[in-house]
């Protein structure tokens, strides 16, 4: 009886003594976070670099797992490896291609690398395994606007918004196709909608504004610079765009302080010191319109506009041959505007230099100029 009593005590004990180490096991494997949520979380906490680190880590061990090439892949494309991202992305597709995240992420890899055309095809693949994919519609959408396919970037933004989650990104970006396709007042809509999910965003009202210019609503225009220039005060641009509906406005003084504004924050800028000069000339302050269109054709000697617009203003001034010195650099550039053969021979005209003149009028009679061929029938016999 003893012997089978110590018998049954033992086997009682071996069997407390299992599951003690079952309820360890189970218990130590609850303490343990997964690896690749781990992997996340730091992918979230913006740790690109810890969460690159971790994924090779954990795919010297597991070469064959396929989501861990996609989270190493997306903390390479946060650190802009774009290329190194790819190849995560290709190691994923060759264990599975039907996984559509890896197909988004290396299409937008190819995105940032400018490769439009291939990431039209791996996004497309990304939408045909997973038709409900917002971000893969968005990220084609960008492709398809790089490669000037408006109406095709319209689709994609919209079917992202439809898909949702509804998101004052989506907006903007479907926002800022519109007003390419001309499309200003709808563009407006979404800009308007954008801003009401981000009151904060500097750059909203701004594009909202350079709609509300496009529609001749000058003073809507200038309430959204105005809070754009609240918002982010170091802008350069969002000055420049207030001194264009200042000037629409016909208020001069309030847009040359808007463009000296500019030119503080940015010397280098040729356009701003061309509108600047064209204000001046506005103004028939030919003097400091022409200093302006000189400091635009030193930082871009190669815009023949900036040539164009000095000659004008040494018209102005009497100061013919620099005129035609000037139109004469445009031509160089610019080989086939009649306009600016046109005014080049009105100025050699008013010097006496038929000749030459009516040489310039017949060339821009040629390139398409009606003016061109009225001066000729006034003033060449």
């Amino acid at each position: 009886m003893s012997n089978r009593l110590t018998c049954a005590a033992n086997r009682v004990a071996k069997k407390f003594i299992f599951v003690a180490a079952f309820l360890a096991v189970a218990l130590q494997a609850l303490g343990q976070t997964d690896p690749l949520e781990a992997i996340r979380k730091k992918i979230e906490t913006k740790d690109f670099a810890g969460a690159k680190l971790e994924a090779t880590k954990y795919l010297d061990t597991n070469p064959k797992n396929k989501n861990a090439f996609i989270l190493r892949g997306r903390s390479r494309m946060a650190l802009s490896d774009f290329y190194g991202a790819i190849g995560d992305f290709n190691f994923a597709l060759e264990i599975d291609s039907t996984i559509a995240e890896a197909w988004n992420y290396r299409g937008e890899s190819k995105v940032n690398l400018g490769d439009d055309d291939g990431a039209i095809a791996d996004l497309n693949k990304a939408i045909k395994f997973k038709p409900t994919y917002a971000e893969a519609y968005t990220n084609r959408g960008f492709a398809k606007y790089n490669i000037e396919d408006l109406q095709g970037a319209y689709f994609d933004f919209s079917k992202s918004l439809e898909i949702g989650p509804v998101n004052d990104d989506k907006y903007f970006n479907r926002g800022i196709v519109k007003a390419e396709l001309g499309e200003y007042v709808s563009a407006i809509d979404d800009y308007t909608k954008a801003i009401e999910l981000d009151k904060a965003d500097a750059n909203l009202y701004n594009y909202r504004g350079v709609a509300y210019y496009n529609t001749s609503h000058y003073e809507q225009a200038i309430a959204d610079y105005d809070q754009a220039i609240k918002l982010d005060a170091k802008d350069p641009l969002k000055y420049e765009n207030r001194a264009l509906a200042k000037s629409a406005k016909e208020d001069l003084k309030g847009a040359l302080e808007d463009y000296n504004k500019a030119i503080e924050l940015n010397n280098q800028d040729a356009e701003t010191y061309n509108l600047r000069g064209v204000l001046k000339y506005t103004m028939q302050d030919y003097d400091g319109s022409i200093a302006d269109y000189t400091k635009a054709i030193e930082i871009d000697a190669t815009n023949p506009t900036y040539f164009d617009n000095r000659a004008l203003s040494k018209t102005e001034k009497e100061d013919y041959a620099g005129a035609v010195e000037d139109y004469s650099s445009s031509i160089e550039l610019y080989p086939t505007d009649p306009e600016t053969y046109y005014q080049r021979g009105l100025v050699k005209l008013t010097m006496n230099n038929n000749y030459d003149g009516c040489l310039d009028l017949k060339r821009a009679d040629e390139l398409g100029s009606q003016e061109a061929k009225a001066a000729i029938k006034k003033s060449c016999k």
